[in-house]
C-alpha cells in the first residue's frame, strides 16, 4: 500500500548557513529602498551613485571585435560552439603578455583562467578549499566575501554588529589610514582588494610585501582582488601582486574588465592561479591549486562566449587601450569632482585617487543608513552605507564616480545645497 502523507508536501532540506546571512545582501536592500522612494515619488529624478555600475558605451574597438565575431558565427566555417573551459588561448596570452608579463611578473597563458566574473570566481574558488581555513578579511570590506564563507558555512552566527564568528575582521579606517593591518593570531586564507572597495585606498609595495612575507611565513593563501588596478594613477603603486617577491607561492589574483572597459552587461574576468602553488588535504599531502581549480572549472563551467572573449582581446589592440585609457580618465575626473565639492561642503573625504570610489565620514550624528536616506529623501542621491560593508563603516559612506559627468555635477550640486 502507498504510504499517505496527509496532503503534505515533502520537505527537502535546505543548506542552512544561508539562514545565518543578514536580512539582505547590501545592493539588494539599496534596491528595495529606492524601489519605494521611486513608487512614492514617481516624479524624483535619481542620480544612482551607489551601485559601482558603469554608464559610458563599450568602447568601439570592443564592439567592433564582438560584431566581427557574430558575423563568423554565421558560416559554417568560422562556426565556434563549446569552447575551452579555461578561455581561448589568444585571450589568455594577450593578458599575460600585456597585464603581467610588461610588469615583470612570471605569469603565464596557462596560468589564466577566463570567466564571467571577478564576485563569481572570489565565491567558487572556495570550492576548492577546505572548511577549516582561519579566515581573515578587512573591516569594511566587499560583501561577497564574507556572505560566500558564510553560505559554505565556514563561519558561525553573526553578533550584534554585524560580524560572524570565526572570521579575524582587520579594521580599514581613516585611523589608520585604511591599510589592512596584519592578523595578530594565525589565519590561513586571507581576502585583499586593493585598489580598495570600498574605500578607494591603495597598497604600496612594501605594505604588499608584508602580506606576501606574512602568507610564506604561516603557509596562508592570499586571495588578491585586483579588478580596480586599472584606475591606478601612481606609478610607484603595484597593479598586481604578483609584482611582490615570493607571491606566486602564495597568492591568487581576480581581474576583470568589467569597471576598466564596461563589461559589466557582458561579463568578462579572469583568476590567475600560478602553477606550483600549494595547499594541504587533510591527510597532509601536499595538492597543487592550479589542478583542482581546473578541474572544478572543467565540471563546473562551461566558458565565456566566444564573441565576448573577441571583445576582450580587443582591449589589447592600440585602439582599445588608448579607448579604455580615455574611460578610465573620464571616470577619474568624476571622481576628482566629487572629492573637491564634497570637500568644500565640509565634509572629510578619502579614496578617489587610485579608484572611482570616493570614501566620505557622515556629519557628525548621523549613522551610515540615516545619511543614505536623507541624500535619497532630500537630495535624490543614491550612495551606499558604509555599515553594510561591516562594522568598521559605520559613521562612513560610498559614493561611486561611475556616471554621466552632467548627474555627477549635478548631484554634488544637490549634496552642496543640503
Amino acid at each position: 500500500m502507498r504510504a499517505s502523507y496527509c496532503g503534505r508536501a515533502p520537505v527537502v532540506q535546505v543548506n542552512s548557513n544561508y539562514l545565518k546571512l543578514k536580512a539582505g545582501y547590501l545592493f539588494p536592500e539599496i534596491s528595495r529602498r529606492v524601489k519605494l522612494f521611486s513608487e512614492a515619488h514617481p516624479d524624483a529624478a535619481l542620480i544612482r551613485l551607489g551601485i559601482g555600475d558603469v554608464t559610458e558605451p563599450l568602447p568601439e574597438a570592443c564592439r567592433n571585435a564582438m560584431k566581427l565575431a557574430v558575423d563568423e558565427l554565421g558560416s559554417r566555417e568560422g562556426f565556434h560552439g563549446y569552447g575551452p573551459e579555461q578561455g581561448y588561448l589568444w585571450l589568455r596570452e594577450a593578458i599575460a603578455q600585456h597585464d603581467f608579463q610588461a610588469r615583470g611578473c612570471g605569469i603565464s597563458a596557462e596560468e589564466i583562467f577566463i570567466s564571467d566574473g571577478s564576485k563569481c570566481d572570489s565565491s567558487n574558488f572556495l570550492d576548492i578549499l577546505g572548511t577549516d581555513n582561519r579566515i581573515a578579511v578587512t573591516d569594511p570590506v566587499y560583501p561577497v566575501y564574507v556572505d560566500s564563507n558564510v553560505m559554505a558555512g565556514h563561519t558561525g552566527e553573526a553578533d550584534g554588529a554585524g560580524q560572524y564568528g570565526g572570521l579575524t575582521y582587520l579594521p580599514i579606517t581613516a585611523a589608520n589610514n585604511f591599510t589592512a593591518p596584519l592578523p595578530s593570531s594565525p589565519v590561513d586564507l586571507i581576502y585583499l582588494c586593493f585598489p580598495n572597495n570600498p574605500t578607494g585606498a591603495g597598497a604600496s609595495r612594501v605594505q604588499l610585501q608584508q602580506w606576501v612575507d606574512y602568507a610564506r611565513a604561516h603557509n596562508a593563501l592570499i586571495l588578491f582582488d585586483a579588478a580596480y588596478e586599472a584606475f591606478i594613477q601612481d606609478p610607484e603603486l603595484p597593479h598586481s601582486i604578483y609584482e611582490i617577491e615570493g607571491a606566486r607561492e602564495c597568492a591568487i589574483e581576480f581581474r576583470s574588465f568589467s569597471k576598466n572597459a564596461g563589461f559589466t552587461g557582458t561579463r568578462c574576468a579572469l583568476t590567475v592561479v600560478p602553477r606550483g602553488l600549494m595547499g594541504s588535504a587533510g591527510n597532509g599531502e601536499q595538492v597543487e591549486l592550479w589542478g583542482l581549480w581546473n578541474r572544478r572549472q572543467c565540471t563546473k563551467f562551461n566558458g565565456v562566449s566566444y564573441i565576448v572573449q573577441r571583445g576582450a582581446e580587443a582591449v589589447y589592440s592600440p585602439e582599445g587601450q588608448a579607448q579604455v585609457k580615455g574611460l578610465i580618465n573620464f571616470y577619474m575626473e568624476n571622481a576628482a569632482i566629487i572629492r573637491r565639492e564634497l570637500s568644500a561642503a565640509g565634509l572629510a573625504v578619502y579614496g578617489g585617487e587610485q579608484a572611482p570610489y570616493v570614501w566620505l565620514q557622515t556629519p557628525s550624528g548621523i549613522d551610515s543608513w540615516g545619511f543614505f536616506d536623507q541624500l535619497l529623501q532630500q537630495a535624490h542621491v543614491v550612495g551606499t552605507p558604509g555599515s553594510g560593508f561591516g562594522a568598521a563603516g559605520e559613521g562612513y559612506f560610498r559614493l561611486s564616480a561611475f556616471n554621466s559627468r552632467a548627474n555627477v555635477e549635478e548631484a554634488m550640486r544637490r549634496i552642496r545645497s543640503l
